[in-house]
């Protein structure tokens, strides 16, 4: 198994999280995102969308992060992570959308321009990652993890990276008490691995 990675990749980082939580090596294959890598035709070959990460397992290649992490729950975790009744899996392809829409659009974006400088507004980007924050930080006043009572599944590791870097993008995270003790729940499962900023 072979995933090709970025470290400061908040995309990446939740597939790293999970293959540790599950025990599972994985070959790392670095990729240059700064370089201009994703965009060569080795690459390409192995993801036309040129992006991080991509999964390899068995001679098949994955990507999209969301896309990962429910392969890696169908195919190697217990049914806890992405247990197979409609609502559970319908709570948790809304919060892998959300993942992907809202927070990728707040916090993340607001995390490019402040870590790497990428163009864009800062501003606005900023302004969604609270409303993210204010959202999530709201569900949690409630529920122990976004889809289920009980226990974690792939929403909360979808969701996890980017409001936990928020701070990258120049957001105060300490206004939000229930999100930290999110993060100290997400952070006490074993096998737990961080990343640079965590």
């Amino acid at each position: 198994m072979q995933l090709h990675d970025f470290r400061l990749s908040g995309n990446c980082y939740k597939v790293r999280l999970f293959l540790a939580l599950l025990g599972r090596e994985v070959e790392l294959q670095q990729t240059d995102l700064l370089g201009g890598a994703h965009k060569r035709p080795e690459f390409l070959a192995v993801n036309p969308r040129g992006q991080v990460p991509v999964l390899v397992d068995e001679g098949q290649a994955i990507y999209d992060s969301q896309a990962i992490l429910v392969y890696l729950a169908k195919r190697y975790a217990d049914a806890s992570w992405y247990p197979q009744d409609a609502l559970s899996q319908a709570r948790i392809a809304s919060w892998l959308s959300f993942a992907a829409n809202e927070v990728a659009k707040g916090p993340g974006q607001a995390r490019l321009h402040g870590l790497f400088r990428m163009p864009g507004d800062l501003q606005q980007a900023q302004q969604r990652a609270v409303q993210v924050l204010e959202l999530v930080d709201a569900h949690l006043a409630l529920h122990s993890w976004l889809a289920q009572g009980e226990a974690p599944s792939i929403a909360d590791l979808a969701v996890y990276p980017y409001i936990a870097l928020a701070g990258d993008g120049g957001i105060d995270l300490t206004p939000y008490a229930h999100l930290a003790a999110w993060f100290a729940r997400i952070r006490a499962l074993p096998g737990y691995i961080g990343m640079p900023g965590l």
